[in-house]
């Protein structure tokens, strides 16, 4: 198995972005060993933008058909952020159906344990656990089993996947797994045994998943699905250095864990500070590793960052000065100040699309204007 390494300085980041092959994923994104671009932490973390990645991309000589692939899953997770503006904290309740056939609300033991006797989801899962990535194909495969074989309901499980990803984004990974509950979907997602022998290179038989799509919904519940676990999620938060000072006659510039890009502002003359909120962390826990992560990226791309432990209100009280700035997203809505605007890749499309297909037939026009590099970006 491909092992990935999120590497965090922002010149190799840059790299890697100019080294995608969008041709190569369009045909093999869906297997294990693919060319998948490993940009997703960097997006998510708000290092790298989707128009940036776009423009990249489109600057190329490419034809249109050879990229279509991977600016339609750029344009997926901009159509989840999208879902995520419109509905706010809707976002974790049912979208558009209630999930059918719940037995509980609680984590399927058996898929957090990497115990479910499918031997390539089962190493996937230990692999998250390891690096903090999961390929998107495999973090269908566990949704999958978990909602629809395991039938538990989505929302404890997601949370459990959003805890250990390095690139966990509450948008994409929540309307996700609502998409394969078939509560943002017209019906529930599953893959058999042979699809994932196909595109994780195994080769298992006599498995809960190894039946045929017409009948695999019509087992009764698998007993190795059956035990339950409670989460218990916590984020272990560093402490705000003793040393943190402001400077009053200056700006103060606000990063999160969503937002640390080493362009923002970064010729003016700032405190800039990465906000660490307890609040916000115990609505929405993450791992260790993705702390970590976070503060690697501050620290190695934007100069003189500090990090602040504690809730914007008492960063406020620590700062006398009168200029706040932040960025437009649906977690700093109850910070004070100027915000920037969030950087679409299709600002243009405006209105809510309920469907990721109705999105994109607004967006397509816009990749046919000329040039295309400056379409959307």
């Amino acid at each position: 198995m491909n092992q990935p390494v999120f590497i965090t300085g922002y010149a190799e980041i840059l790299q890697r972005l100019d080294a995608i092959d969008p041709v190569q994923y369009g045909k093999t994104r869906n297997f294990a060993d693919g060319a998948v671009t490993y940009l997703s932490p960097y997006i998510s973390r708000g290092v790298i933008t989707l128009p940036q990645v776009a423009k990249i991309i489109l600057a190329k000589d490419y034809k249109p058909y050879q990229v279509q692939k991977l600016l339609q899953e750029l344009a997926w997770r901009e159509f989840f952020q999208r879902v995520w503006w419109h509905h706010g904290d809707r976002l974790f309740d049912d979208l558009k159906y209630p999930q059918q056939q719940v037995l509980h609300h609680e984590m399927i033991a058996a898929v957090s344990n990497a115990a479910t006797g499918i031997d390539a989801i089962d190493l996937h899962i230990k692999n998250l656990y390891q690096t903090g990535y999961m390929h998107n194909h495999v973090r269908m495969y566990a949704a999958g089993i978990t909602c629809n074989l395991g039938r538990a309901y989505w929302l404890q499980p997601s949370r459990w996947m959003y805890y250990h990803l390095l690139d966990g984004d509450l948008a994409s990974n929540t309307c996700s797994w609502q998409w394969v509950a078939g509560t943002f979907s017209s019906k529930k997602y599953i893959a058999n045994q042979e699809n994932i022998n196909r595109y994780l290179y195994s080769n298992q038989q006599h498995t809960i998943a190894d039946h045929s799509y017409e009948t695999i919904f019509d087992q009764p519940l698998p007993g190795v699905l059956q035990q339950t676990t409670e989460l218990h999620l916590t984020t272990p938060l560093p402490e705000t250095a003793a040393a943190f000072r402001l400077n009053e006659a200056l700006p103060l510039h606000v990063y999160t864990t969503y937002w640390l890009n080493p362009e923002w502002r970064k010729d003016e003359p700032a405190n800039r500070v990465l906000l660490l909120e307890p609040s916000h962390f115990e609505k929405f826990p993450v791992s260790k590793k993705v702390i970590d992560f976070c503060m690697r990226l501050a620290s190695d791309n934007i100069p003189g960052i500090q990090i602040f432990v504690g809730e914007f209100e008492s960063l406020m009280q620590r700062y006398g000065g009168e200029t706040i700035v932040s960025l437009q997203h649906p977690l700093h809505e109850h910070f004070t100040g100027t915000k920037d605007p969030y950087p679409w890749m299709f600002p243009q499309v405006t209105g809510y699309s309920g469907s990721f297909f109705s999105f994109w037939k607004k967006c397509e026009k816009y990749l046919k204007q000329e040039p295309l590099a400056n379409s959307i970006g």
